[in-house]
């Protein structure tokens, strides 16, 4: 192991519990012991998960929320006996690893509860809600300290709940806790006074307008989470361990509208002056560990980081609030191990926080104490299968109810939480199996097909492998994007696959093969605008094949076109957007977290926008526009550049022999791409 690693590999306490190195699965809703969306239960899925991560040498393991009550049904989990006894003998196992586990137990969400567009109207109409309340109580679930507007059902808004309620769900944390406990559970954790969920809309003033003993002071406004504390240890004694997750600052401005790093803005929930007093007040009621990072579901890019934000984004923020505590601090956001390490020695923090690295590689810690860190499949930031909640103007929750349902899935490694839909097992004929294109699909169904044990060829067009994700990964905020290509090629190599470059395969008959994958990607749309031999494509632009000038117009919003306005932006250029709908990014697979992040910065920076409005012709220096009401407008542009969507470009037809993998089959993302390419590989 390199030695700059070596400080994660100390043991620390948190309160009598000794864990045996500073690296902290965090939780992520999808992996709880007791089930997500479904009634509670043991649920062996998450279990497999967690306890693989435990066998790869993870110190402090925080499965996903547990919700006190059922998110379907309403029943109590501190009732679910059966799932508590279940948990006892999985808990030896965890402990024959070395690995240490603490249950996190969640109050709720009140207005974050991302509610799905088909259920938008049992929130905004008391009669419907009541309705469907036995099956699933959308009021109850987004019932917040007072009256305020949901986060994602626009219009709606959410009931305060009352006093009654807020007794139960404490009396219930006390419950949940003990049991947790006398399953050899090493600890709890209390989720959450963090990322804008029920507890820390309590505590900031934006959200709390309370009048009772729940409101208003400082002190009345985290009554609810040290009360929880309290009852927790007044159930299971003193010296058992709770933490908290904790978002040290909210960053945000206003519902539903966070702030940029290094913006300067008017801070309407938790600031740092105030954070520094309830660190220390949470400490004092009882709390054993903070688990923290920034941001609400406002500024929801601070504690769901896409690529565009910063490596290591929370942790300033996180070893300043350290200074005020004497119990343990875990940071997490984009934590990169050599810098967790540092800041570990240097006494900055006392544990690195990771969640998503896990579900793109869960042999990480593993790789990495072994010095095979190139082994390491990274994490690009995407949400595509961990957390791809969807939210536009004009619709609530949009994604499908299968990823609902189904949270901390992966986009790059389809086995995760999936193990037995996603198998690899030998085949029982070695056959010939001929791969049409070298991007990642036709990369991942080779790399598959080749470890079941059939013989693969991969015929590229080009020089190189990686196809459309070269071009993709160019900008320099998709570093990560960079290493998964790399990864991919390292992988490709260990096994005995033939590569033919150069080589463009335009009819199968000219190649002979048992089995046939077509990955031939998709080609650009072009649309049929006056003046379009003035523009150039997204993919010419990425590639570096063409140059633009200063004044750029992007004809399409959507993930491509954005992710190119802010490509431009930091290149110090002016970029424009023109898009046809009316939001920037609409799309059922892209997380909030991801999409909000872009809407921010461009109004924080005046990125022009224009919605509902199209390009009708290109000039040689300028675009004009037509907006909804057919006002005419004319921008400046050195450059125009085209994404406005691709359509897939498939080789041959599927049948029998000839399968057809990635964009050549329908246009989508890296996880429909990768996904994809398993299913094929694994049934040749």
């Amino acid at each position: 192991m390199d030695k700059k690693f070596e400080p994660l590999f100390t043991p620390w306490k948190i309160g009598n519990v000794e864990i045996k190195n500073r690296i902290v699965l965090c939780p992520m809703g999808g992996t709880s012991l007791f089930g997500w969306m479904e009634p509670h239960h043991f649920d062996k899925e998450a279990a497999n998960f967690i306890l693989n991560l435990a066998k790869n040498n993870v110190g402090l393991l925080i499965p996903g929320i547990a919700p006190i009550k059922n998110i379907m049904g309403g029943q109590w989990l501190y009732k679910s006996k059966k799932s508590f006894r279940k948990l006892k003998p999985f808990m030896e196992e965890v402990h024959k690893t070395g690995a240490k586990l603490f249950v996190q137990l969640t109050a709720g969400f009140g207005r974050s509860f991302s509610v799905p567009n088909s259920l938008v109207p049992m929130l905004k109409h008391k009669v419907l809600g009541k309705m469907l309340a036995p099956i699933i109580d959308v009021q109850y679930l987004c019932a917040s300290p007072s009256k305020l507007p949901s986060r994602w059902a626009e219009g709606c808004f959410c009931r305060a709940l009352s006093k009654k309620e807020i007794e139960k769900m404490i009396d219930a944390f006390a419950k949940i806790a003990k049991l947790c406990k006398d399953a050899g559970v090493d600890g709890v954790e209390v989720h959450a006074v963090h990322e804008g969920y029920l507890l820390d809309q309590f505590t900031t003033k934006y959200t709390n307008k309370r009048t009772d003993e729940y409101g208003g002071s400082f002190e009345n406004r985290f009554r609810f989470p040290v009360a929880i504390v309290k009852a927790i240890k007044n159930a299971c004694g003193n010296d058992y361990p709770v933490s908290l997750r904790y978002s040290v600052v909210s960053k945000t401005k206003d519902f539903c509208k966070g702030a940029i790093p290094g913006e300067e803005y008017v801070e309407v929930g938790r600031d740092m002056e105030e954070s520094e007093k309830a660190a220390k007040y949470l400490q004092d009621a009882g709390y054993d560990m903070l688990n923290c990072d920034n941001g609400t579901y406002d500024a929801w890019y601070w504690a769901h980081p896409p690529a565009y934000m910063p490596q290591n984004c929370n942790l300033e923020d996180v070893s300043h609030i350290k200074k005020f505590v004497d119990i343990p601090v875990v940071c997490a956001g984009r934590m990169e191990p050599g810098v967790a390490a540092k800041s570990i020695k240097e006494g900055k923090i006392d544990a690195m926080g990771v969640a998503r690295q896990f579900l793109a590689d869960g042999e990480w810690v593993t790789k990495l104490m072994e010095d095979k860190v190139d082994e390491i499949r990274p994490c690009i930031c995407c949400h595509n299968g961990c957390f791809p909640f969807a939210h536009y103007k004009g619709v609530s929750s949009i994604q499908p109810m299968s990823d609902t349902m189904h949270m901390s899935r992966c986009a790059v490694n389809p086995i995760t939480m999936q193990h037995k839909k996603f198998e690899v097992v030998p085949a029982k004929k070695q056959k010939t199996v001929a791969v049409i294109g070298g991007g990642v699909g036709g990369m991942e169904a080779a790399r598959i097909a080749t470890i079941r044990g059939h013989k693969v060829t991969i015929y590229e067009k080009t020089d190189k492998l990686g196809g459309v994700f070269i071009p993709a990964s160019a900008p320099s905020f998709k570093e990560k994007d960079k290493m998964l290509i790399e990864w991919f090629k390292r992988q490709i190599a260990k096994l005995p696959i033939e590569i033919k470059y150069n080589t463009e395969v335009k009819n199968l008959k000219d190649i002979k093969a048992d089995e046939y994958i077509i990955a031939t990607g998709s080609t650009a749309k072009r649309p049929p605008i006056k003046g379009i031999e003035n523009s150039i494509e997204a993919i010419d632009y990425l590639n570096g094949t063409k140059e633009v000038g200063e004044n750029v117009v992007i004809i399409g919003g959507g993930l491509s076109g954005c992710e190119i306005a802010y490509d431009l932006f930091l290149k110090g250029k002016k970029p424009v957007i023109v898009e046809a709908q009316n939001d920037l990014m609409i799309s059922k697979t892209l997380c909030l977290a991801n999409s909000s992040y872009l809407r921010d910065f461009f109004d924080y920076k005046k990125v022009p926008v224009h919605l509902e409005s199209k390009v009708v012709e290109i000039t040689p220096d300028s675009v004009v526009i037509e907006d909804k009401n057919g006002k005419i407008s004319t921008v400046k542009a050195d450059s125009v550049i085209t994404a406005i969507g691709y359509k897939s470009n498939p080789l041959a037809k599927g049948s029998k022999h000839v399968h057809i993998v990635g964009d050549a089959l329908n246009v989508g993302n890296l996880r429909t791409v990768i996904w994809r390419a398993w299913e094929v590989a694994e049934k040749i």
